[in-house]
């Protein structure tokens, strides 16, 4: 069975609080995230998802994932997958990882595996890898710019 991880990360001059309630507050994604073009569903763990992802160029993909990790301030992970376990699977995480007051790592990463992860390698690397560092840039606008939380 084929693997395939991919991993991101950038520095973000806000608060692990203020990052996590930009990744939470779901209804926002259509207006700044331009990977991850909507969420809907419950952030727990057991709970299932529905994600539209669409990197930029490339068509967009719908799935239902199960969030395996929804550690409140610091990770969000899910395990998503195509038609039947064992054909495409991604489980996604989002890492928020404080550096000091104020200052956080977000890291984005996804490990692949299945059958079609060895024809897909080169989109992968591609087309979701520049979707990573577009929604990692957009998050990073969003948490420095001060835009009020909802309570």
């Amino acid at each position: 069975m084929a693997k395939h991880h991919l991993h991101t990360e950038i520095e973000i001059d806000a608060s692990a609080q203020r990052v996590w309630a930009v990744l939470l507050d779901f209804a926002s994604y259509p207006q700044w995230n331009p990977f991850i073009k909507s969420i809907a569903g419950v952030p727990r763990q057991g709970a299932r998802l529905e994600v539209t992802v669409q990197p930029s160029g490339a068509k967009a993909m719908r799935f239902s994932p199960v969030v395996l990790t929804a550690d409140a301030g610091r990770e969000l992970r899910w395990l998503g997958r195509f038609l039947l376990p064992g054909v495409f699977d991604g489980e996604h995480r989002l890492l928020i990882e404080p550096l000091g007051e104020g200052k956080v790592r977000f890291q984005q990463s996804e490990r692949f595996s299945g059958l079609l992860v060895g024809p897909s390698r080169g989109s992968l690397d591609r087309d979701t890898r520049r979707g990573f560092d577009d929604m990692n840039r957009a998050l990073k606008a969003r948490a420095e710019e001060g835009v009020p939380e909802r309570a």
